[in-house]
């Protein structure tokens, strides 16, 4: 069975006597007639490895045909432009579908797949248009049925079960991301290669993006951010203009998408190839929170405990450096840490670079435990702004250090493992390609 097929047999068990209605994602408008790069809704890939806009995919566990996909039809002159559509015939032959129809059929049709249905899965709120047609849908199969037989009576967002379902990649999804995160290696060390004083944050950003191309990927999985000096202590900084300068650190914050599946990593590395003293400081704490965090993503273990190893260790590391006072207990209990380090230690990843599923039990009140399968960031990050009253000496550094950890039944598996980040091996790539060319 394809693996697209496999997913919605699986999903399609949870939906009782229900229909499930997954659109894809619509081209969008950037300015004037110029569309933005499309690319595929999420949720949609996962069902079907479909890529074209405009496109719908009904489950039906109740009807003879359990899966059709509603696409664009042939259209040669369309195609000129565009390129080549799958259409019915190819709908039908490399997806896996048990029916497919053009799409402007799906109001007509779609009544069909919701009468016997209890329930309808359905993500409201996403696409006003789409929604009318859905809702339009729904009131016809409740007519169909008012002298017998039923039509749903309720509404629910498939991602109840399909979020849950993407949470745990399988083998094959791991592979990918695994991928995803040796084109990143890449374009990291093609960037800490080419680093020097002099060079700009576009300049290096162009270097990595450049090298995810030239090695597969389709794109980045985000926009990426190359921060230097002070730029560093934002964490979404991504102005990317800057000019690196002798003294300053360097935070990139990039990773690839490659076949829909996302990297996200960042390392921070010293302009001039050599940490001052105070950086090393804070690189060390850093580099040590990520360590001890990492190791708690373990089978078994809350998912908080990363997050809370993470931020014991950086908070003995401020206390150390005496840029937090107090016992490590009091300013963990006081949050005062949250002036360095002020966001979570880490989400999931997979399709989306944030990736869906919960983070807490089902009612809410605790963190779920960890899994094999699943794949999460973990991040820790020290960002000491300039209008901190601390110690001069470590104003404007901004360090951030990441990686994608896949759970397994034994030890965490680091799917960008190979990417330098100890100092010793950043002191010898970083501006290699220029002492090369000096050479």
């Amino acid at each position: 069975m394809q693996p697209h097929a496999a997913r919605r047999a699986d999903f399609v068990k949870n939906l009782g006597r229900g229909a499930a209605v997954i659109p894809a994602a619509r081209t969008r408008l950037r300015n004037n007639d110029t569309e933005y790069e499309f690319r595929q809704d999420s949720d949609f890939y996962y069902l079907t490895g479909f890529s074209e806009p405009d496109a719908v995919l009904v489950l039906a566990s109740h009807h003879d045909e359990r899966s059709i996909l509603f696409v664009q039809p042939r259209d040669r002159a369309q195609e000129i432009w565009t390129g080549k559509r799958h259409g019915i015939e190819g709908a039908l032959a490399h997806f896996g579908v048990d029916a497919a129809y053009e799409i402007g059929e799906l109001d007509s049709r779609l009544p069909d797949y919701l009468v016997g249905a209890d329930t309808l899965y359905y993500a409201l709120g996403q696409e006003d248009v789409l929604d009318r047609r859905v809702m339009a849908a729904l009131n016809a199969a409740r007519q169909r049925v008012r002298r017998g037989g039923n039509a749903p009576r309720t509404i629910e967002e498939p991602g109840k079960f399909l979020h849950e379902q993407r949470l745990f990649k399988t083998p094959a999804e791991i592979e990918l991301m695994r991928k995803a995160g040796e084109i990143t290696r890449l374009g990291h060390v093609a960037a800490m290669r080419a680093t020097r004083p002099g060079v700009t944050e576009y300049q290096l950003e162009a270097i990595i993006e450049h090298t995810y191309r030239m090695n597969g990927a389709q794109d980045t999985a985000y926009p990426s951010i190359v921060a230097s000096g002070d730029n560093a202590t934002i964490l979404h900084y991504n102005t990317n203009r800057e000019e690196l300068r002798d003294g300053d650190l360097v935070l990139v914050d990039s990773g690839c998408e490659y076949n829909n599946y996302a990297s996200d990593v960042t390392r921070t590395w010293p302009a001039s190839g050599r940490f001052s003293p105070e950086q090393r400081a804070i690189y060390d704490i850093v580099l040590d929170a990520q360590k001890a965090g990492i190791d708690q993503v373990r089978a078994g273990n809350s998912y908080w405990a990363y997050h809370e190893a993470a931020v014991a260790r950086i908070v003995e590391g401020l206390i150390e450096l005496r840029l937090l006072h107090g016992s490590r207990d009091e300013n963990i209990e006081t949050q005062k840490y949250r002036d360095y380090y002020m966001h979570n230690t880490g989400h999931w990843i997979g399709l989306d670079v944030h990736d869906v599923g919960r983070y807490r039990q089902e009612d809410g009140t605790t963190y779920r435990t960890l899994s094999p399968g699943m794949v999460m960031t973990v991040e820790p990050g020290i960002y000491v702004h300039r209008d901190l009253d601390c110690d001069e000496r470590f104003k404007g550094i901004g360090v951030r250090i990441e990686d994608d950890i896949l759970c397994t039944p034994a030890e965490p598996d680091n799917l960008s493992a190979n990417i330098p980040k100890e100092v010793e091996e950043l002191e010898s790539v970083v501006g290699a390609d220029a002492l090369a060319a000096a050479g």
